[in-house]
């Protein structure tokens, strides 16, 4: 069976060669590196899995990011952002790309944002969190990250609280570039039941064993859990996304099969299974009809 999940300390060990004393003594704190050292070391292309860490990296150069079940190719300067509820990826890096990436846990924040960092529209598994950057932005990015660096190095017994504040400066930064409609407000009863259900959705995901399985595979079974009539859950969807309670159920559990598909080894029956199904036939005539193919035609590509 395909390993689903990476942890921070396996990418410490495999990644990095072992680990630093500064790692050793901070493991799951945070760390940042520069692009161009693992360009040397060769260390370059993550394979395609979640974590259970998040990353946000400052990217130079042209590239092809595969996050979830999507290619985001990038150009230029580029702030992207990857969380442990999506799997990915990228092409290889060129000799001379250039930038810088962080890594953490959601520990590293305890206490000191108001927010879950999930809570965030920045991380939620539906977003696209990919920046191009201004030379203005360009710049202050790069002297956030500098920063870090430099603090990281130091035996400041307070270096962690002046690297939070840096890492919360990217991510605020970036929710000031997003388009307004995408923040985080919920300015009636129906976009917050619709938020609840997003939430509820989200968390039966990602699927890492095959002893998981989804629940919730119907608007009458999410109104149940919300403790709603059925018809206003799916009139609140409605109105706040323009599409219905199903087909958002649809698209998710379509995107988990295609991450399954492509990133594991499980048989077509374990992936049936998993996502709710009956039996095989059915995921089998859910998937074609959702994507004009056949799971195993589809596993070929």
């Amino acid at each position: 069976m395909a390993k689903a999940t990476e942890t921070l300390e396996e990418f410490y060990r495999h990644k990095l060669n072992g680990l630093s004393e500064n790692l050793k003594r901070d493991i799951g704190q945070f760390n940042v590196f520069c692009i161009e050292d693992r360009l040397i070391s060769g260390t370059t292309s993550p394979t395609y899995i979640r974590r259970d860490f998040f990353k946000i990296m400052f990217f130079q150069g042209s590239n092809i990011f595969h996050y979830g079940d999507k290619s985001i190719p990038v150009n230029g300067n580029t702030l992207l952002f990857f969380n442990p509820q999506v799997p990915y990826t990228y092409e290889p890096l060129h000799r001379d790309t250039k930038g810088f990436f962080c890594v953490f846990k959601s520990e590293f924040f305890h206490e000191s944002l108001r927010l879950n960092l999930l809570e965030l529209p920045l991380f939620a598994s539906s977003a696209q969190p990919v920046f191009r950057l201004n030379e203005e932005d360009t710049g202050e990015v790069m002297i956030i990250f500098r920063k870090m660096m430099k603090e990281l190095a130091t035996d400041y017994i307070y270096r962690y609280e002046l690297i939070k504040n840096y890492v919360s400066e990217l991510i605020y930064l970036a929710m000031k570039l997003q388009p307004s409609e995408q923040l985080f407000k919920h300015p009636d009863a129906g976009s917050r039941i619709t938020a609840v259900f997003n939430e509820l959705l989200e968390r039966q995901f990602p699927i890492q064993t095959t002893a998981q399985r989804f629940e919730f595979r119907s608007p009458q079974a999410f109104a149940d859990k919300l403790s709603v009539h059925v018809n206003y859950l799916n009139r609140a969807i409605k109105k706040t996304t323009g599409h219905t309670t199903t087909y958002h159920i649809f698209e998710r559990v379509t995107a988990e099969a295609k991450a399954l598909l492509k990133h594991t080894n499980w048989n077509i029956a374990e992936i049936s299974y998993v996502l709710g199904f009956e039996d095989q036939a059915h995921f089998n005539n859910f998937f074609k009809k959702q994507t004009k193919k056949n799971p195993s035609a589809f596993r070929k590509v």
